[in-house]
């Protein structure tokens, strides 16, 4: 025989092992992500070196090659992000009978969830646009 204290403890013990190994493919898929766009935006600037090259040898200074790679994984993260909520608000309805005690479309998760996406996409393209920035004007017109 259980006490009540004790089969409420035995019943939500049971909930945490599913939670923590959905938190931790949520941590994995937003790893994935963030090394998706890195390599996104990587090729990317590989592949304009020499617009980067040609543009600086013409005046362009290396803040404005920065923000500019910067701007593109931007517009880039939030097309990823509002498709993103937008499936997210679809599968609500799916997920609705798993969850107990817990709002489906929680403003809060929602916000939250945009905002670390949000920063972990500028994150993954400060390196390549960091890279666009030390581009070589003269290495760049002497490669072809």
């Amino acid at each position: 025989m259980l006490t009540v204290p004790q089969y409420l403890e035995y019943s939500a013990g049971g909930a945490s092992g599913p939670a923590t190994i959905v938190g931790a493919f949520s941590i994995l898929a937003l790893v994935l992500a963030a090394v998706g766009l890195y390599g996104v935006m990587s090729y990317t600037v590989s592949q304009r070196t020499r617009e980067f090259g040609v543009r600086m040898a013409l005046g362009a200074n290396q803040a404005g090659i920065a923000k500019q790679v910067l701007g593109r994984g931007m517009k880039t993260t939030m097309l990823g992000v509002a498709i993103g909520l937008v499936l997210a608000v679809a599968a609500t309805r799916l997920l609705a009978g798993f969850l107990y005690g817990v709002d489906t479309l929680d403003p809060t998760v929602f916000l939250l969830v945009t905002v670390i996406l949000i920063v972990v996409g500028q994150l993954a393209s400060y390196l390549p646009a960091r890279l666009a920035s030390k581009t070589d004007p003269m290495k760049t017109l002497r490669m072809e």
